[in-house]
């Protein structure tokens, strides 16, 4: 039994690598990454939708992959074509480099990581701390260095910030600061300032927001931030692999200037319209103010058009996820159970896996498997699952009777005979009792793998986030919690008609 088991495991994950590899490859497809804030949302769906026409079929978006290190991994591995970055950023936290570089600089540094450097869009988006510009007033603060001189002063900072080369480590060195910065979410840092709950945070010069919550960005007085001129960072074999695309990409150098940049942004921020809409009125060439989604609340956004594909999304990670980890966690389970030191040691490695960080399990699979979206996640998802599953595969066989387990030997069955006869189906109820723990772990989980653009409703809670909009963040999360509260009534029922068969 164990032994087909493993080959129908192995047989399972290994048509599914060649499914998801073979999906995710294609030579036609144009695949757009953004970070995970407004700007690189919207530039994403220019990219795309700029180059759209000079392709056979849709260029894939994969929208909020994550910080820096997530999208720059996605498109060294060739999880990605290309996407908009920034030239401090490739600088001083891509290349390692001490100072600010020429575009022909990067592109020599770059060229042996298959990567190059072009098509400069226009518009400088810096890095800069801001704050209440009434308490600015007050305490007559213009510049960072006027900042350093108020250590009272509480700073809350995007937790990419602080750990950049180019952040607060080197900022705080060059001004003295001797402040210790709270960890935010840059979208949360905006609803933190407006409510005074912080007093100074980092921004993005053409946030949106910046206008619109009366604050005063400060005077980098030492200069210690280089420009962020925002570029196309992109795969070197993309311009011989789709040169009409590339050839429309061309077209967009120059095309935006920071106005441009902030308006865009603003749209998206101040009047929820959505990122492609946005995308195609700039194309056009349109100003017009967008209403449409402006009224938009969550009940609108919740039924949203995404909401099929969403589900399906998620319910395919879920789904995949666990049955993978019953096809490993159970025969594995099962192998152990005799074997209290081995059963100790794998139970204890499992559980291991539970303690490692979502996040940095996702980059770590990025990394090791060359590719974003559905395969990483599903690996991740069913690592998350194999304790559950495993621990209470091996807890019921424990708890059945030794008389019962006598009986089977005294029946003259082998070993493997009682396995399946007699002691598996009394530990069905327990075995199941671990798959509805693991199923509802997953369908928690599953809304962290959006940000590697593997879909599902967490796609909603991470564009939420980043535009700080709560309607969309409820929207993402009630449906998850819904797809929760199902999976409970499916066990419930399939746990009382197992009480019903054994009555």
């Amino acid at each position: 039994m164990s032994i087909r088991t493993w080959r129908a495991a192995a047989l399972a994950w290994g048509l599914l690598y060649l499914a998801l590899a073979a999906h995710g490859q294609g030579t036609d497809t144009l695949r757009v990454g953004s970070k995970r804030f407004t700007e690189s949302y919207i530039l994403a769906e220019v990219i795309a939708q700029t180059a759209a026409p000079q392709l056979k079929q849709p260029p894939v978006v994969r929208q909020g992959l994550g910080n820096t290190a997530i999208v720059y991994e996605a498109l060294r591995s060739g999880g990605i074509d290309l996407y908009a970055e920034y030239t401090g950023t490739i600088a001083l936290e891509i290349l390692q480099h001490s100072g600010p570089m020429t575009r022909d600089e990067m592109n020599t540094a770059l060229a042996s990581r298959g990567l190059g450097v072009a098509v400069p869009l226009g518009f400088n988006d810096g890095y800069a701390l801001a704050m209440r510009a009434a308490d600015a007033d007050k305490l007559g603060i213009q510049s960072l260095s006027d900042l350093a001189r108020h250590p009272e002063l509480k700073l809350g900072l995007s937790n990419e910030f602080i750990g950049r080369a180019d952040g607060w480590k080197g900022l705080s060195t060059r001004y003295g600061f001797t402040q210790q910065p709270t960890g935010l979410d840059h979208g949360l840092a905006y609803d933190a300032i407006a409510a005074r709950q912080i007093d100074v945070m980092d921004i993005y010069t053409t946030d949106a927001k910046i206008d619109h919550l009366g604050l005063r960005v400060l005077q980098d007085d030492k200069q210690y931030f280089p420009r962020y001129d925002a570029v196309l960072l992109y795969k070197r074999d993309l311009p011989q692999r789709l040169p009409q695309a590339w050839a429309a990409l061309q077209k967009l150098e120059g095309r935006i200037d920071e106005r441009a940049m902030i308006a865009m942004n603003a749209r998206a921020e101040l009047q929820s319209v959505p990122f492609d809409v946005i995308a195609r009125d700039f194309i056009a060439g349109s100003a017009k103010a967008g209403a449409q989604g402006a009224q938009r609340g969550w009940i609108a956004k919740l039924f949203g058009d995404d909401l099929g594909r969403l589900a399906r999304q998620h319910l395919l990670l879920v789904a995949v996820s666990v049955g993978c980890a019953i096809l490993i966690a159970v025969p594995l389970g099962v192998l152990v159970f005799p074997h209290a030191r081995v059963r100790a040691v794998v139970l204890g490695v499992t559980g291991l896996l539970q303690t490692v960080p979502s996040l940095a399990l996702l980059a770590l699979l990025i990394s090791w498997m060359g590719a974003i979206g559905t395969l990483p996640a599903l690996v991740a998802l069913t690592l998350y699952a194999l304790l559950p599953i495993m621990r209470n595969t091996v807890t019921g066989l424990t708890e059945v009777p030794a008389g019962l387990r006598q009986a089977g030997t005294a029946l003259g069955m082998t070993h493997p005979q009682s396995m399946r006869v007699v002691l598996l189906p009394l530990a069905l109820p327990t075995i199941i009792a671990g798959v509805r723990t693991a199923t509802t772990i997953a369908i928690g989980t599953a809304t962290i793998a959006a940000f590697i653009g593997a879909g599902g409703f967490g796609e909603r809670i991470v564009t939420g986030l980043a535009l700080n909009d709560s309607g969309l963040l409820i929207a993402g999360a009630l449906p998850a919690a819904a797809l929760a509260l199902l999976s409970e009534v499916v066990f419930e029922g399939i746990e009382y008609w197992l009480g019903r068969r054994e009555a």
